[in-house]
């Protein structure tokens, strides 16, 4: 009888071209993967891949039981979703996916109190710039900001939630040294992946210095801090920071609207209706903040 487990590791070398990369993904050591490889090969008699300069290659056989395994995993994703969806305990775990400055600055202390109103749930955060699968159940619940409703997939379920503007933020006090005649330039503090969008280069504060490139927001709201220069945030995260300032002149812009989604089965467990239902109420009660019309403008 076949492994299933051997199957995953199959799979995740036949998606990711590598042994090192599959092993990264599942988590595990490359010599786990490539045991498990061999497994596989051995019951079923034929070699799966060709190692290439360029990466693991599948043979011919390799291709057939691609498509088979394709089916034994939609098949074992069905499965745990079905009896997933009819567990109503409210212990267990919760898996719930959203970008880095959803949680960190502002949902986080609504997730405490969910966890202190249901003790016995496992909660994971997983906050990250990669997009989650759930129909491969690799989260429960994803919280996204979405700019067009028709491009979110039609096997998600949605709670519809606020809508979510940004704007152009410096230091305060680099503002006001700026006003007093201060020393230029400034520079766009930029996330490396992205330049500095159109509708930000409308303002009274113009940035004429060559960017500041980073990783990550984190380290973007420092720099902005540190007076180097202005960068673009979500209204959440530049309203609520008490060293930053909108730069004049600038309108705000239209990032998109949170949803609240789930997949299949998995949205009928309590724990699940219960968080989605929690958070639901929570983002509209950050309406205002997310809006950018929560405080006064600079």
């Amino acid at each position: 009888m076949i492994d299933w487990d051997d199957v995953r590791y199959f799979l995740a070398v036949a998606r990711a071209g590598s042994v090192r990369a599959a092993a990264e993904r599942l988590g595990v050591n490359h010599a786990t993967v490539l045991r498990r490889i061999a497994q596989l090969e051995n019951r079923l008699g034929s070699q799966m891949f060709e190692k290439l300069p360029s990466g693991y290659r599948l043979t011919a056989a390799g291709e057939e039981v691609l498509e088979l395994a394709n089916q034994m995993e939609a098949s074992s994703h069905q499965l745990e979703t079905r009896v997933f969806g009819r567990d109503q305990s409210v212990r267990g775990r919760l898996r719930v996916t959203l970008a880095p400055p959803l949680a960190t600055h502002l949902l986080m202390p609504d997730f405490a109190d969910f966890a202190r109103l249901h003790p016995d749930i496992e909660m994971d955060i997983m906050s990250s710039g990669e997009l989650a699968n759930l129909t491969n159940r690799e989260a429960d619940v994803a919280i996204r900001v979405v700019y067009e409703r028709k491009t979110l997939p039609l096997n998600l379920h949605g709670l519809k939630g606020p809508e979510v503007f940004g704007g152009v933020y410096i230091s305060r006090d680099r503002l006001a040294a700026r006003h007093a005649g201060g020393p230029d330039p400034l520079r766009w503090i930029v996330i490396s992946a992205h330049g500095v969008p159109d509708w930000a280069n409308e303002g009274e504060v113009g940035a004429t210095g060559v960017p500041f490139r980073v990783t990550d927001v984190g380290a973007q709201i420092v720099a902005v801090r540190q007076g180097l220069g202005i960068t673009t945030l979500p209204c959440f995260v530049g309203d609520a920071d008490p060293l930053l300032a909108r730069a004049p002149g600038v309108d705000l812009h239209l990032y998109g609207t949170l949803w609240i989604l789930t997949q299949g089965e998995t949205r009928k467990t309590k724990r699940v209706r219960l968080f989605t239902e929690f958070v639901s109420r929570r983002l509209a009660a950050h309406a205002p903040l997310l809006a950018g019309q929560s405080m006064s403008r600079d």
